[in-house]
């Protein structure tokens, strides 16, 4: 009898194309959430070129058998996953803020994120974009579980040669890094590790924080001992947005922003105006403007969202309350505030210009609400053309003088369109900015070419600083004192990721008794500071100011 036996070897369940292709890309997977950088930049394909440490301990762990190889299989995949989302977050921080992610203190980006994306796309449209990202870190989630799945029944299809071959690895892995080799790498780890030291830190440099915040030496000065030099004066403080050193440092933008600053020296000292400038170190990068200006205003480092909010609610008093209690009227224009802003009642503002007072009625350029012309042409007619602001009508008192906190942002990316000076009699109601405001290519046209963007960026700083000379000579006098500070550097992509987060400060005035009492700083004489010009803190402007001013 012809029996037809089966061929032992076909029991066996055959590593079809589509089974090798599926380990072979969970090996990738893994491969990559150990070794691929936290920057975007940095992700070349000499990024997989590394032996990582944890590719090793972690297939060890995976010859665990039964019950506990699938409870470590859970926890890795948490592990891993966490990880790999915590550096995509990096990548985007670089990207915006040249820092990595902080879980402590950046939270709150996603409340403001989403509330970003829902003016330009709406509700439901935002809210979507939120769900996809929760279904993405789910999915990251998920994925290391499947991967680390695939890798287990690899390894437990030979367990014993997996482990020796796995042993060995750590061998070789622990002689070559002995030797120096650098790509024997334990990177996974020491994205942990930092994730978890800035966590740790954060919240001790929280603690200290609160018990400074309510100190300060200003805090019982009388109004009469303040700013005695200033009397009688206007005061504006200009925060210029994303107007960094980058402009004077970068072959892309010196060439033409170097002769704005100095044509704008000399259009001020013809009509009679002194100018000095130099450089603040600021402590934030590429955007969240209002810790620069919570910086400059208070004396104190305000480098996080919790720092800021902890100040919103403390008794330190900001350089517009001090300036209030010596009896300025005080005033805030903030033309990107679309919502309402409870925050602005720690500055101590008499009125707040937010972008509904200021009563734009052209149409916006892209994110940015007006152009800067029109905020100050608005400013200016409410509250330094006005003889009197008594309810009485026909008084004929002075005016009170005026202390402005003044938030331009018609540098604000996109850059795109840019505005252009136009006579201020033509200002009017902001309609007159219509067609400028169509001009230009839709920005997610021009962001697909980055010397576009480049060029948009640069513009838009030119605007800003001729604009302000503009004001300045027009609506000037030696009792206007104008002091302009660039918030923050812009985002990485047009700095070629510069770790440097200095911005610009100048002084403009026309009474020579103003440049007299800051002489001291040993400021650059003009509008273009020298390389060598004073770097300050920003914290400094506060208090460095009150003592100038008021001896």
């Amino acid at each position: 009898m012809d029996l037809h036996l089966p061929d032992s070897n076909a029991s066996r369940p055959s590593l079809r194309p589509l089974q090798v292709t599926l380990n072979v890309l969970a090996v990738f997977f893994l491969f990559s959430v150990f070794v691929i950088p936290n920057r975007l930049s940095w992700v070349t394909p000499m990024s997989w070129a590394y032996f990582p440490l944890e590719a090793l301990l972690i297939g060890l762990l995976l010859l665990v058998p039964g019950r506990g190889g699938l409870m470590i299989r859970w926890l890795l995949a948490v592990v891993l996953g966490a990880g790999m989302i915590f550096r995509i977050a990096d990548m985007s921080a670089f990207l915006v803020f040249a820092r990595p992610f902080n879980p402590v203190l950046d939270t709150y980006l996603l409340s403001d994120g989403l509330n970003l994306l829902s003016s330009s796309i709406g509700w439901i449209g935002a809210l979507l974009v939120a769900a996809l990202l929760a279904l993405l870190a789910v999915g990251i989630l998920l994925l290391s579980w499947w991967a680390l799945g695939r890798v287990r029944g690899m390894l437990q299809l030979a367990p014993k040669a997996s482990g020796v071959a796995l042993l060995a690895g750590l061998v070789l892995w622990s002689g070559l890094s002995f030797a120096g080799w650098p790509r024997a790498s334990h990177y996974f780890h020491d994205q942990l590790v930092m994730h978890a030291s800035n966590t740790v830190r954060s919240f001790a440099e929280l603690r200290e924080f609160s018990e400074v915040v309510n100190v300060d030496y200003y805090e019982d000065v009388p109004g009469e001992e303040l700013f005695g030099d200033l009397r009688g004066k206007d005061v504006l403080v200009v925060f210029v947005e994303s107007y960094g050193r980058i402009v004077l440092d970068s072959d892309d933008y010196a060439p033409f922003i170097k002769p704005v600053l100095e044509q704008s020296t000399a259009a001020l000292a013809t009509a009679g105006y002194q100018s000095r400038s130099g450089f603040l170190t600021s402590p934030t990068v590429g955007g969240i403007s209002w810790l620069a200006h919570a910086t400059s205003l208070s004396g104190l480092w305000i480098d996080s969202q919790i720092r800021y909010d902890s100040l919103m609610v403390s008794e330190r008093p900001s350089l517009v309350r001090l300036f209030n209690r010596a009896g300025w009227r005080t005033i805030g224009v903030m033309p990107a505030i679309t919502l309402a802003w409870p925050e602005g009642q720690y500055f101590g503002y008499d009125k707040v210009y937010a972008a509904e007072e200021l009563d734009y009625q052209g149409l916006p350029f892209n994110y940015v609400t007006m152009p800067d012309q029109f905020t100050m042409s608005r400013f200016q007619n409410e509250e330094r053309s006005a003889t009197s602001r008594t309810l009485d009508s026909r008084s004929l008192e002075p005016r009170t003088p005026v202390m402005a906190e003044i938030a331009l942002i018609s540098s604000h990316a996109p850059w795109v369109p840019i505005p252009e000076v136009i006579d201020w009699n033509a200002v009017g109601d902001g309609s007159v900015f219509n067609v400028q405001a169509t001009s230009g290519e839709p920005p997610e046209v021009m962001w697909q070419d980055k010397s576009k963007v480049l060029k948009g960026y640069r513009d838009s700083i030119a605007y800003v600083m001729e604009m302000l000379t503009s004001y300045v000579l027009t609506y000037g006098d030696d009792n206007l004192v104008v002091m302009v500070i660039g918030d923050h550097q812009p985002m990485p992509y047009v700095t070629d990721e510069s770790e440097n987060k200095d911005v610009l400060i100048h002084l403009i005035a026309g009474d020579p008794a103003v440049m007299d009492a800051i002489e001291h700083w040993e400021w650059s004489e003009g509008m273009l500071p020298a390389d060598d010009a004073p770097v300050w803190r920003m914290d400094a402007v506060r208090d460095n100011f009150i003592e100038a001013f008021s001896r």
